[in-house]
């Protein structure tokens, strides 16, 4: 089994803990595999598989326990019999996709009273803990968000060469297109094919994660606010726009009506946003964002791949990798000028420019400018395709994109 390791390292670290894990994500991201994977380390560790157990509330094997008390009922009668049998000590529950019981957490709560047990939950919504509904588990959980897999995940599931440039930027090629879903690498290498499974992935994303759960009655229209999203990933985001664009298709809308359709699309993990720093005045700016997609594939599969979008499909992919890597990503405006990310980690800083090609001057004067303005002491990077090295200039460094998304974990 392909490991994932920088997802199950992380949770290692809290095995025994007395505090719950809880690993959101998109769905078909990992999550299941990544549980699976948890089983093997904690049984690796001693652990009777008979004191591990696990629950996928995607199976219909468990839809009559799909509320708070069947669901407590079901677990207790199960460790009791088991006790009363060959188990001893603690109990380890792995739950896949919790946010399919009403009320689940107050039967995860009754757990933690009446078991010596140590927790771990998956969800596909941002929100799994949120408002009111947090205050049941209060300091007293941990949260892990799990991505579709990373450049250097997908050279590791197809087995690429990483000493083999060539096969690399091959496989990058392949990435850009296809994404980084993990289930992908069983399919066939069949373009047709895999477009079909990222289509069936999306539909399902979209109809289980925002239509359903958000009781959305035009499904058609939030279709078109993602498609548009999709469009013009990683350009400046005005919703007065997108009713514009609607409103030419002869659809109404209004703009808080387009900002709850994206707040659903963000709560099930499809898209990310950046928000603007306005590096002058040191403030977050509430609006002109931009937003993000969680995985690559699911643009390909609506709208295709077109090689004249190769900026903004570098620009996506790099946002996420700072994210994967922990840091908070805004986009950077200082005057009139804008800087693709700002990414933020405790004391660490990075200002990022991401291009397809320093191909000319006016385009190394358009990339490295906002940079030259920012004075502070911190890493600031340009990155793009070239392959020729062209070194630091004005204090600020250059580095390949596939350099970069591979060695990111290294930086300082």
């Amino acid at each position: 089994m392909h490991k994932r390791e920088f997802y199950t390292n992380q949770l290692s670290k809290y095995i025994d803990t007395p505090v719950i894990k809880i690993i959101k994500g998109v769905r078909r991201c990992g999550k299941s595999y990544l549980l699976r994977l948890l089983a093997e380390e904690l049984m690796s560790r001693s652990i009777d598989s008979n004191n591990i157990i696990q629950i996928d509330f995607e199976s219909l094997k468990y839809e009559e326990y799909r509320n708070y008390t069947s669901l407590y009922n079901f677990i207790m009668n199960k460790v009791s019999n088991a006790q009363n049998h060959t188990i001893k000590g603690k109990i380890y529950l792995l739950i896949d996709e919790i946010q399919e019981v009403t009320g689940w957490e107050k039967a995860i709560r009754s757990f933690m009273t009446d078991l010596d047990c140590d927790i771990y939950l998956t969800g596909s919504n941002a929100r799994l803990l949120s408002g009111e509904l947090a205050t049941y588990l209060s300091g007293r959980y941990i949260e892990l968000e799990l991505y579709p897999l990373s450049f250097n995940e997908y050279i590791d599931f197809y087995q690429v060469d990483f000493k083999n440039t060539q096969a690399i930027e091959s496989a990058f090629n392949d990435y850009l297109k296809y994404g980084g879903f993990p289930g992908l690498h069983h399919m066939p290498d069949d373009e047709d094919v895999k477009r079909q499974y990222i289509k069936g992935i999306y539909n399902s994303v979209v109809l289980k994660d925002v239509v359903q759960r958000n009781n959305i009655r035009d499904s058609e229209l939030l279709e078109r606010i993602l498609i548009y999203i999709m469009d013009n990933v990683g350009q400046i985001f005005s919703a007065g726009r997108i009713a514009d664009y609607l409103k030419s298709q002869h659809r109404k809308v209004g703009i808080e009506s387009v900002y709850n359709y994206i707040n659903a699309l963000e709560n099930a993990m499809i898209i990310y946003s950046a928000k603007r720093y306005d590096t002058k005045g040191k403030k977050i700016l509430e609006r002109m964002e931009k937003y993000f997609l969680v995985d690559l594939g699911l643009r390909y599969s609506m709208l295709g791949y077109r090689d004249n979008d190769i900026s903004q499909i570098l620009e996506n992919i790099v946002f996420m990798e700072l994210k994967r890597c922990g840091y908070t990503v805004y986009v950077g405006k200082e005057d009139d000028r804008e800087i693709d990310f700002i990414a933020v980690k405790s004391d660490k800083k990075l200002y990022v420019q991401v291009t397809y090609l320093l191909a000319t001057d006016e385009v190394v004067q358009r990339e490295y400018l906002p940079l030259t303005k920012i004075k502070d002491n911190y890493q600031k990077i340009v990155l793009s395709l070239d392959r020729i090295p062209i070194g630091t200039k004005d204090g600020i460094e250059w580095m390949n994109v596939i350099d970069f998304i591979r060695n990111i974990n290294k930086m300082n």
